[in-house]
């Protein structure tokens, strides 16, 4: 190491990111086919409905499941 190197302070907690779902795809969808229903076919309003009931309540509850996997003392270092 150089002098020339900065200092680099040690690696802190890791970075979560949530991995790759189609839920935001599906929800679009949900709430589009819930639209159109609206001014067209009753039954295309009660499954876009229903698809976007579903996938908010599939989100939230994965979500809730990351959240409940990180340690508990994560935020320890940034008080």
């Amino acid at each position: 190491m150089s002098q020339l190197d900065p200092k680099v302070p040690p690696a802190g907690e890791e970075i979560h990111l949530p991995g790759p779902t189609i839920k935001p795809l599906l929800l679009t969808v949900g709430i589009t086919a819930a639209l159109i229903g609206v001014t067209t076919f009753w039954i295309l309003w009660v499954l876009g409905g229903l698809l976007t009931i579903a996938v908010i309540v599939t989100w939230i509850m994965d979500t809730r499941r990351d959240m409940a996997e990180l340690p508990l003392d994560h935020e320890a270092g940034h008080h």
